[in-house]
């Protein structure tokens, strides 16, 4: 390690909690902080469904960030579960980043979250105003004022992950907060996502940005297979699970013209990704009310670890 003045620089390492309402930038910042597409993001509010940790790893510090689902009001089991995996995150990590969209109102829903924020006993807690190429600073101004009659937090950072205004800003902010500690994963890991995970929440992009009204929060994926016949070809077999019969015609389309959209378009991230040629095999299945029933939802891998 590098020495500085004649002492050793300590190894930094810890875990950071992005957290804030549905749609307020999270994954788009984290995708922002490590130069690729991780996170999927919509405009579609409760993208996020499982929560994501991001590996920054520099010479002198390992930064983890933990990107949450958006807290929200829940109408359904799945959204009590979202609800659950965010303020879980809240717990034993290192630093919590509240962020704030530059561009709504202060409310209600950032007033409960601070709460959670103000009773949390995380030794740093930064205040986080996104999306800051979209307001004026006397607005982005007005935003930092009602955070912070909210909770108290150490330090109060404006970003615009968009134009990547202030992104590093917020990773040695974080950095130099962190506590003394180990390699928490390894050097060349940038996620601990799983593979199927990856996929799964791939397509789900796909099938957000291409459909509207009630199909986007109805709509699950689950990988059913895996194959690598090539070192640099990759075969994937996936269903997307719906609540009903007119969504499932919906995300087939005409000739099937919207389910050879939503593969094409996710192959070509998918392939990004893995640097493979991919073939991605797609299918809809109705499970009714699956959003309802806690054991699909478990089987899904969305349910709040205990």
């Amino acid at each position: 390690m590098p020495e500085e003045q004649g002492h050793t620089k300590p190894f930094r390492s810890g875990f950071v909690s992005l957290i804030g309402r549905p749609s307020v930038g999270k994954s788009t910042l984290v995708n922002a902080c490590m130069g690729e597409k991780l996170a999927i993001t919509s405009p579609v509010a409760q993208t996020t469904r499982k929560r994501l940790r991001a590996v920054i790893t520099r010479k002198d510090f390992q930064l983890v960030l933990v990107d949450t689902p958006g807290l929200h009001k829940p109408k359904d089991a799945l959204g009590k579960e979202l609800n659950k995996v965010a303020l879980g995150e809240l717990a034993d990590i290192d630093a919590i980043a509240f962020l704030i969209d530059a561009t709504k109102p202060v409310g209600r829903g950032d007033a409960w979250i601070a709460e959670h924020i103000e009773a949390s006993h995380t030794p740093f807690k930064l205040l986080v105003i996104t999306k800051a190429d979209k307001a004026s600073q006397k607005i982005i101004e007005k935003q930092i004022e009602s955070a912070k009659k909210l909770a108290h937090f150490d330090d109060v950072l404006v970003v615009s992950a968009q134009e990547n205004f202030n992104v590093d800003a917020f990773i040695d902010t974080l950095a130099a907060h962190l506590p003394e500690g180990p390699h928490w994963f390894l050097e060349n890991m940038d996620s601990d996502a799983s593979d199927e995970d990856l996929i799964a929440e791939f397509i789900r992009e796909k099938v957000l940005l291409n459909t509207r009204q009630e199909v986007p929060h109805a709509v699950a994926i689950k990988v059913d297979d895996i194959e690598w016949p090539k070192s640099n070809r990759m075969n994937i077999t996936a269903t997307i699970l719906v609540e009903r019969k007119g969504q499932k015609a919906i995300l087939i389309g005409r000739g099937g013209s919207m389910i050879k959209k939503i593969g094409t378009d996710a192959r070509y991230d998918l392939e990004k990704l893995f640097h493979a040629k991919v073939f991605l095999s797609l299918r809809v299945k109705v499970q009714p009310d699956w959003r309802r029933d806690q054991t699909e939802i478990r089987e899904l891998g969305l349910e709040a670890e205990e």
